[in-house]
């Protein structure tokens, strides 16, 4: 499947920002079941200084500077990927084959999922998250089954209410009132995992989604999405993570579908974070953020597009 993403950022400050530095995560990767044809990120200001450059996790960062004063910070990041959709292979290795991988033993050879088995600054070591985990992790299941299996309680016990967290609420009191967004969703599962000794990794990305029947998908209605990697040691090298989306119950090998899209993968949210930063003055802001996924049609298919529907923006190969 094609898609066109386009990802806007806009910040207004009052008094004016003095001076800034951001760094920001808006290139979708290239890799494991997903090609990135285009991408462009336009920001306003035009900043003094852009640094492009890839993380220990192998994310495209971009760090840019603005050394004038300014009221507003548009960034808007636009791209064009392809994705394809993979069953699992078989798997067989269990959950406690897998978690005896990670104990520390002085020859062991070192393997890069060690980073996503500890704690991080979302998602810490809590009892409660192992108390909730420990019904899916039956003797001897399969370390896929038992992450599946996690997955659909989650899914199942929890509700998604757009309003009921924020950004830095911690992963322990959502999993304490059983609501929240993806990004909850996705911490909760995460240190689940971790609680009973698996590594497992945050995903950033995007979900196409279908207007209501008989209306038009408006522009910047979508929102960024957050899903999970749980790690499968018994796999072909390239291929040992596999991906679960609690929020709506789907998983996958690539990404849990060819509706999705992967931006960045990291231990929690605060490693891929789509913009943050450091400003001098602007002591007051406000933040709007829009995004909208689009599917883009074959080529043999008509190029008209759906009446009250605008064309897409251009994108420059980059």
């Amino acid at each position: 499947m094609k898609l066109r993403v386009t990802h806007e950022t806009r910040y207004d400050y009052a008094p004016a920002v003095e001076t800034a530095q951001h760094l920001a995560y808006l290139r979708p990767l290239s890799a494991r079941g997903q090609e990135l044809l285009a991408y462009t990120l336009q920001i306003d200001p035009s900043p003094a200084r852009t640094v492009q450059a890839q993380d220990v996790f192998g994310n495209t960062r971009c760090f840019f500077s603005l050394q004038t004063p300014h009221t507003a910070l548009t960034v808007v990041a636009r791209s064009v990927v392809v994705t394809v959709a993979s069953s699992p292979p078989a798997s067989r290795i269990s959950w406690e084959q897998t978690r005896e991988l990670f104990r520390y033993r002085s020859s062991l050879r070192f393997d890069c999922a060690n980073e996503f088995v500890f704690a991080s600054p979302f998602v810490p070591r809590q009892s409660e998250f192992a108390d909730y985990a420990r019904p899916s992790f039956a003797p001897g299941a399969s370390v896929l089954a038992a992450a599946q299996d996690l997955m659909q309680r989650i899914y199942s016990d929890f509700s998604y209410e757009s309003e009921s967290t924020e950004i830095n609420t911690p992963a322990l009191e959502a999993l304490a009132q059983r609501k929240g967004v993806c990004q909850d969703f996705a911490h909760i599962m995460i240190a689940c995992l971790r609680s009973m000794g698996l590594a497992a990794r945050y995903v950033s990305g995007y979900l196409l989604t279908l207007p209501a029947p008989g209306t038009v998908k408006l522009q910047g209605s979508d929102a960024s999405h957050a899903w999970v990697s749980v790690y499968v040691p018994d796999l072909p090298a390239g291929e040992r993570w596999c991906d679960l989306d609690p929020t709506n119950n789907r998983s996958g090998w690539h990404s849990p579908g060819e509706d999705y899209v992967t931006l960045a993968l990291g231990r929690d949210f605060s490693d891929v974070s789509p913009i943050r930063g450091v400003i001098h003055g602007g002591a007051n802001h406000t933040l709007r953020v829009g995004v909208t996924v689009q599917a883009v049609p074959d080529e043999n298919q008509s190029k008209s597009q759906p009446q009250g529907q605008t064309s897409s923006p251009t994108i420059d190969i980059n």
